[in-house]
């Protein structure tokens, strides 16, 4: 059994290295370059199902508008959601 130690340098770099790549995944050219999204990208991207998108919409977490029958989501407003946790 090998047992290998982590050092506070070690998590320190490590952390570091997460936020990089975190920013790169999460900043706004990486959003399918659109600035407007509609509900399956935002599922998509939010990982959440059709329902709990409507709970977001119908408490006013999540602003919408609503073009015809589709709903778009700006992408501003969807990495606000996700830095505050969901909740308003």
């Amino acid at each position: 059994m090998n047992v290998e130690l982590i050092t506070r340098d070690d998590l320190k770099q490590f952390k570091s290295e997460l936020i990089l790549k975190l920013k790169q995944i999460f900043k706004p050219e990486t959003a399918l370059n659109k600035q407007w999204l509609r509900s399956a990208e935002v599922r998509k991207l939010l990982k959440i199902s059709a329902g709990t998108l409507q709970n977001l919409r119908i408490n006013g977490t999540l602003p919408f508008r609503k073009i015809g029958s589709i709903m778009y989501y700006a992408y501003n407003d969807i990495v606000r959601v996700m830095e505050e946790g969901g909740g308003k």
